[in-house]
């Protein structure tokens, strides 16, 4: 079978820890390269996860022609500039979410990305390829729980370390742009639309000044959506999918266990059923997705301007916290 090749921009934890190791139980995907700010941290990275190529600068990640694919792991406030770099070098480009630091910053990607209309440009929300979501998508579409009225997510861990790049404002940390962008992304997969406005409430650390709980609700043509998210909360994450005839409970939606089943919980107006899926990486299956996509010339699961989309209801969420009152979405967005 043919395979892309990937080269990972940055030593992040997440693509030495989590996505690295996924790639490799991949049919489609080889990781040939990876680079650090400082040589000697991307060979340490390259003899551990048994990569061929460390490169002590990006730039020589992005000049190495042995690279298809750049994974861009980098801080938020870095996702954009070095995506586009990537596509100005030739690359298809899967790049970690949130896609940056406004809607604004994100349509910039968007145009870039039309720019180079051959090369596959991607945000990676994993959550959305992985069977579970999959199921409970069918599940809250199909008539199965009735007609879908509302979405409960709760999403939290602690982590009050300031040397952390998630307590950094400037860099895009906080609650709502680390973890809060998951509830948003799903209510809007599992309403199959856009919410028509917001309201939010924001507690900010005093110290570390980014926003340490937020908690929002959309408000759909059809329903309405509700969470909360924390980085000073202890560690907890659960979707509950309610309709007017039933309801689907997901257990770990977000950080889905790869070496034990998923449970769900489907209640309809008989019984409640305890549904499992199979052990799976959705890491994994996020690689061969995007990778599949290159290797046949096909739209990629997720079209780009999704994650500009995203940004527009964040943005909405703390101006609505701001003002303490409703704010309206605006899809209009225009390029810094």
């Amino acid at each position: 079978m043919a395979k892309t090749r990937w080269g990972i921009l940055s030593t992040a934890k997440i693509a030495v820890e989590q996505v690295i190791p996924a790639l490799k139980y991949s049919d489609s995907c080889e990781v040939v390269a990876i680079a650090s700010r400082r040589l000697p941290g991307a060979q340490q990275a390259a003899e551990r996860l048994g990569i061929p190529n460390a490169h002590g600068a990006y730039d020589d990640l992005l000049d190495n022609p042995d690279v298809d694919i750049v994974y861009n792991p980098l801080p938020n406030h870095l996702h954009v500039p070095w995506t586009i770099k990537a596509l100005e070098a030739g690359k298809h480009v899967l790049c970690e979410k949130p896609i940056g630091l406004s809607a604004a910053q994100g349509q910039e990607l968007v145009d870039a990305g039309r720019r180079h209309p051959t090369l596959k440009l991607m945000e990676a929300f994993m959550y959305r390829h992985h069977p579970q979501w999959r199921l409970a998508h069918r599940l809250a579409t199909d008539g199965s729980i009735g007609e879908l009225r509302t979405i409960q997510t709760f999403f939290s861990f602690f982590n009050n370390d300031p040397e952390n790049i998630r307590s950094n404002p400037d860099w895009g940390g906080g609650a709502l742009m680390d973890i809060g962008c998951y509830p948003i992304s799903l209510s809007r997969f599992l309403f199959g639309a856009e919410p028509t406005r917001v309201l939010g409430t924001v507690e900010f650390d005093p110290e570390l000044h980014i926003d340490r709980m937020t908690s929002g609700v959309l408000e759909f043509e059809r329903g309405t959506s509700t969470f909360t998210c924390s980085t000073q909360l202890a560690d907890y994450q659960r979707v509950n999918i309610v309709g007017t005839e039933g309801r689907v409970e997901i257990e770990v939606p977000f950080n889905a266990p790869i070496d034990r089943p998923c449970r769900l919980w489907h209640q309809d107006r008989h019984a409640v059923r305890e549904l499992t899926v199979d052990q799976c990486n959705q890491y994994t299956i996020q690689g061969d997705l995007f990778s599949q996509a290159v290797l046949n010339d096909t739209p990629v699961p997720t079209p780009i301007e999704d994650a500009v989309s995203n940004m527009l209801v964040i943005e909405a969420i703390l101006e609505s916290g701001r003002t303490g009152s409703w704010a309206p979405i605006d899809q209009e967005v225009e390029a810094v």
